[in-house]
């Protein structure tokens, strides 16, 4: 059945969110996971939503997609234009207000989530649509690339949280490798009490969006 996937380039999504670091890291498998990764949903046929960032992994992924014919949508808040963006921008870039329009935005452009490895900010973006998740604010896939076990502490500390009583461990996926991932994520089924005021959240995030435009370009 994966093969037959991968043959056919059919999926059940259409646009992936992709959170990830803004610089490459200490060692090169971080950046062959995110060449990997953006070869991964060029030969299924997706395309990429992310930060619009053209440094980092940000910056490999979205040129590794880019080249591979796919579309790629980039948020990125108008302050940190001149910090994560230089030489020739990647595919759409859509300037927004602000961290909180930037990740709102990339929700609602996406059907599922991929973490790469990154810092506070890919943590901060991964944990906020894993709340949603738990929420039922949306039931789009989340997945944890751990690239060598980058993300073993974190998920340690998500099995001891389960154990307390705190969160569901059902919310998330993880692989070590792109492939095995994305087909978690395509196998993925949510296990909550069903998506609540879905639509009623997103029209007030539309709108909330609208008002933060309108206020930025005054």
């Amino acid at each position: 059945m994966v093969e037959e996937k991968k043959l056919t380039g059919k999926s059940r999504f259409k646009r992936v969110c992709v959170f990830c670091g803004s610089t490459t890291g200490k060692r090169d498998c971080y950046s062959d996971a995110a060449v990997e990764l953006g070869q991964e949903l060029v030969s299924r046929k997706l395309d990429l939503v992310y930060g619009g960032g053209s440094v980092g992994l940000m910056g490999i992924v979205s040129r590794e997609v880019y080249r591979g014919g796919g579309h790629v949508l980039g948020i990125i808040p108008r302050s940190l234009m001149c910090r994560e963006i230089t030489g020739e921008t990647i595919g759409e870039v859509r300037p927004v207000a602000d961290m909180h329009q930037r990740k709102a935005e990339m929700a609602r452009h996406s059907d599922c989530f991929i973490a790469l490895p990154g810092g506070y900010g890919t943590l901060e973006e991964l944990l906020e649509v894993i709340s949603w998740a738990q929420l039922g604010i949306h039931d789009k896939p989340v997945g944890l690339l751990n690239v060598e076990g980058y993300y073993n502490y974190l998920l340690t500390f998500i099995d001891k949280a389960v154990d307390e009583g705190f969160i569901q461990r059902t919310i998330i996926v993880s692989a070590p490798n792109a492939s095995e991932l994305v087909q978690k994520l395509e196998d993925y089924e949510p296990v909550h009490d069903g998506v609540i005021a879905t639509a009623k959240w997103e029209g007030e995030q539309v709108e909330l969006n609208a008002c933060l435009y309108a206020d930025t370009a005054r």
